[in-house]
C-alpha cells in the first residue's frame, strides 16, 4: 500500500524546527545556506521514504553523504520533478493549486532560483499575503511569502 504524503507532519516538523537547527542533520547556514536542506528535512517528515540513487537520488546519512538534491535548490527541484522511484514526487503548478506542506522556490534575480520553502498555512491561495511559509536561511515560521523581494517564484505541489 502507498502511504499518502502526511502535511500535517510537515507543518508539525517545520514548526518544531523554524528558529532551530535539528541535531540529526547537519547546519548548512556557514557553507551557501540552510534552507534548502531544511525544506528536504520537512518533505521527509511528510514522506518517510529516501531514494538512494547515487548522483541522482534524494537522501542524507550526514553532512558528507548526502545527494546533491537534499541541499541544493536546483537539484531538489531537477530530483522532485522528475522523480520516478523511491522518495517524494512533485510536479511544477500555480499558487492556486498549491496545497499546506508543499514547496515554493524564489529567484531574487530572475535568473537563478536560490531559495526554497516550505508552504504551513494557506489563508488565501490567490495572493501572494495569503501564503505563509516556514524556512531556514532567513528563519521564519508562517511569513508571508509576500515578504520576499522575488523577480520570480515556482510552486512545486508534492503528489507522494
Amino acid at each position: 500500500m502507498k502511504m499518502a504524503y502526511d502535511r500535517t507532519a510537515v507543518v508539525a516538523y517545520a514548526k518544531k524546527w523554524a528558529f532551530l537547527r535539528n541535531p540529526n542533520y547537519y547546519n548548512f547556514d556557514e557553507v551557501g545556506g540552510d534552507c534548502t536542506s531544511f525544506v528536504s528535512q520537512c518533505i521527509y517528515a511528510g514522506n518517510q521514504k529516501m531514494n538512494y540513487e547515487k548522483d541522482l537520488g534524494w537522501y542524507y546519512m550526514d553532512g558528507n553523504h548526502k545527494s546533491p538534491s537534499w541541499s541544493g535548490v536546483e537539484y531538489l527541484y531537477q530530483f522532485l520533478v522528475r522523480n520516478k522511484k523511491e522518495g517524494p514526487k512533485a510536479i511544477q503548478t500555480t499558487k492556486d493549486k498549491m496545497e499546506i506542506g508543499d514547496i515554493a522556490q524564489i529567484s531574487f534575480d530572475g535568473k537563478q532560483f536560490a531559495h526554497t520553502v516550505v508552504i504551513v498555512n494557506i489563508e488565501n491561495k490567490f495572493t501572494f499575503e495569503g501564503i505563509k511559509i516556514a524556512s531556514h536561511s532567513l528563519d521564519s515560521f508562517n511569513k508571508a511569502i509576500s515578504e520576499y523581494n522575488f523577480a520570480k517564484i515556482r510552486w512545486l505541489h508534492i503528489t507522494s
